[in-house]
């Protein structure tokens, strides 16, 4: 139920590590057995079944029964129909529903469509689709690795954040379908419960620190009683409605009654599942400690940098790459005139009142004011430009404390939820003025909001292209627009730009720890220690993240590597078209295909610079 941090999550989101398929297709949080699971006698009726002769109808097709089991993706979506009220099956009938589907429908299209024959688009999409369930493949051996409820994500918190920030309330009907659904969570989340626990009895579960986190935020929920984040937000969305206030009164009954009749029982039993497992939990921070682990975690390096980069191979890169920013920096230090060794500097930067904000709201302004100056220089840049509005929003109080620091969802299809970049402000001694405009730039325009609104507005590619995800090319392009930013004039600030390579710097170690964690078997307070001595980051911030690679294995990786492949490929063609080279038309090749594998995209620039050179 919980926005992706950056993508929509499917139905085996919640599901953890091996289910963090961002290219999966079936929905963003799974609950009740609601939606019809297709059995193996529909699905080989599927596979058998003739395809149409337009591959792109073969892939609405595709889309339609996959959206069938999946309620909440629907929602993501802005489709708001009979299934509005209802959430998806969270048992492992339905995932292996998800997977026979998608399976059936790779077979069918490799049996009917040659790609030869295809259009260069249709082409492309036939080979994401293979790509896409290829991913989905290689941690399918791993399935029954992953937990449920983390300091990060699972139901506890992705409930409230999928019904405040996804289940809009436009009518009547609409506030009915909100209270079906606050009554399912009980159903949903005792299925979770169970299969947690069951995960749990086998040895499969996070470490012990996290479980204080996941604690906290039930308790936050159930603490707060019937002035619950959900039911706040309930009251508000339904005193917007055009109706009497009888009826608003009997809505808001009914909703208290579903809350404290089938939510909070569940949350309570939820609750004391999470202190049972604390009891038992690991020490161990890093999935070595499981069966396999370390081919799980090639596996899932694999999965998220879209490359065959070793652990080793990764870890070299990140130490290389961190010595390369401390240079960088070190010329910051000369620029300002600070007299000391890079450490100092750090300190420095890490303790100084100028470099943090008063107030929430002095720190939002600002935030405005960067995207208003980006918003005008857009235009020299890029071609295509978002269509869809970016709002700021800070982190809910329910979940700011184990939220990361920032965040974006991607707008709705039809206009009726707009982008939103969350930031945490939590704890403004986490959030340095200095990384303040690489963050804009990375969350909102040029970086996710702009990649994900014009991907959104593909109308013309397939569904799996226009709301899915490769997590080297989201999140590497994100990555690279920190960069850009400089580029187009910006941190004109040397602390601000010291802000940025602090930033990079951070994805960097980000290579160094998670390898180090996972592979090489540190420790997480090694681990802490490395992020100490070699980033400027305040020690809360450095300690959520250790906490968060420990708990999101492979995926953090994705950044650097992505964001240095794009500006490898920016280079070549820049050498390669000399006067010719049109920074517009280079970043419309970049995204006018949507989300690819780093493979794919650098065929697709050497294919443009080809194209660009003959003419």
């Amino acid at each position: 139920m919980a926005a992706k941090q950056h993508e929509t999550r499917p139905i085996h989101a919640m599901l953890r590590h091996s289910s963090r398929a961002p290219f999966l297709l079936s929905g963003a949080l799974a609950l009740t057995a609601c939606a019809t699971v297709p059995t193996e006698s529909n699905v080989s009726a599927t596979r058998e079944s003739e395809a149409p002769a337009d591959i792109n109808a073969f892939f609405d097709e595709y889309d339609e029964a996959s959206l069938a089991l999946s309620p909440e993706s629907k929602a993501y979506r802005g489709i708001r129909d009979e299934d509005y009220g209802e959430w998806s099956d969270s048992t492992e009938a339905a995932e292996d529903a998800q997977r026979d589907l998608r399976r059936a429908y790779l077979a069918r299209m490799q049996t009917t469509y040659d790609p030869a024959t295809l259009s260069p688009q249709d082409a492309l999409s036939y080979r994401l689709f293979e790509e896409m369930s290829a991913r989905s493949e290689l941690l399918e051996p791993y399935r029954d690795y992953g937990w449920f409820f983390d300091q990060m994500n699972g139901l506890q918190s992705g409930i409230p954040a999928f019904l405040i920030n996804v289940h809009a309330v436009q009518n009547a009907d609409q506030a009915r379908d909100y209270i079906s659904r606050i009554e399912g969570i009980e159903d949903g989340l005792d299925t979770v419960r169970g299969r947690s626990a069951e995960r749990a009895d086998d040895g499969v579960m996070p470490p012990d620190w996290v479980y204080p986190y996941v604690l906290s935020d039930i308790r936050n929920i159930l603490d707060a009683g019937n002035d619950n984040a959900v039911l706040e937000d309930f009251r508000s969305k339904v005193a917007a409605l055009d109706l009497t206030d009888a009826e608003r009164s009997r809505l808001v009954a009914d909703a208290e009654a579903a809350w404290a009749q089938h939510a909070a029982p569940a949350y309570e039993r939820l609750y004391a599942e999470m202190q049972r497992q604390q009891a038992i939990a690991p020490t161990e921070d890093g999935i070595w400690r499981l069966p396999e682990g370390e081919a799980y975690y090639d596996a899932l390096l694999r999965y998220y940098t879209t490359t065959d980069l070793t652990a080793d191979q990764i870890h070299r890169l990140g130490l290389r790459e961190v010595d390369r920013i401390h240079d960088e920096m070190r010329d910051i230090m000369e620029r300002v005139g600070f007299e000391g060794d890079l450490q100092d500097f750090f300190e420095f930067t890490r303790t100084d009142e100028r470099f943090y904000y008063p107030t929430r709201e002095a720190y939002l302004a600002d935030v405005e004011g960067v995207i208003d100056a980006m918003q005008a220089r857009l235009p020299q840049y890029f071609v295509t430009l978002p269509e869809y509005d970016l709002q700021v929003k800070p982190v809910e109080a329910f979940r700011e404390q184990s939220a990361g620091k920032a965040f974006y969802q991607s707008p709705a299809p039809d206009g009726s939820r707009p982008g939103t970049y969350y930031v945490n402000l939590y704890n403004l001694n986490d959030m340095s003025r200095n990384e303040l405009e690489a963050l804009v730039y990375h969350e909102g325009i040029p970086g996710h909001h702009l990649q994900r609104a014009i991907q959104t507005g593909l109308g013309d590619l397939p569904p799996f292209r226009r709301f899915g995800s490769f997590t080297a090319y989201t999140e590497g392009w994100g990555l690279y627009s920190e960069e850009l930013g400089k580029d187009m004039g910006f941190y004109t600030d040397p602390y601000s730009d010291f802000g940025r390579l602090q930033m990079e710097l951070w994805r960097a170690a980000r290579l160094v720890v998670d390898t180090g964690l996972h592979s090489k078997r540190w420790s997480r307070e090694r681990a802490i220690a490395y992020l100490q001595e070699n980033t400027p980051n305040p020690e809360g911030d450095i300690r959520k993240a250790i906490e968060r690679y420990a708990v999101y294995p492979g995926q953090a990786t994705a950044y650097m590597i992505g964001k240095l492949k794009i500006m490898e490929l920016r280079e070549r063609a820049r050498a390669a078209l000399g006067n010719d080279f049109d920074i517009r038309q280079f970043h419309e090749q970049v995204l006018r295909n949507g989300p690819v594998p780093l493979s794919i995209l650098e065929e697709n620039i050497d294919s443009w610079i080809a194209a660009e050179t003959e003419r």
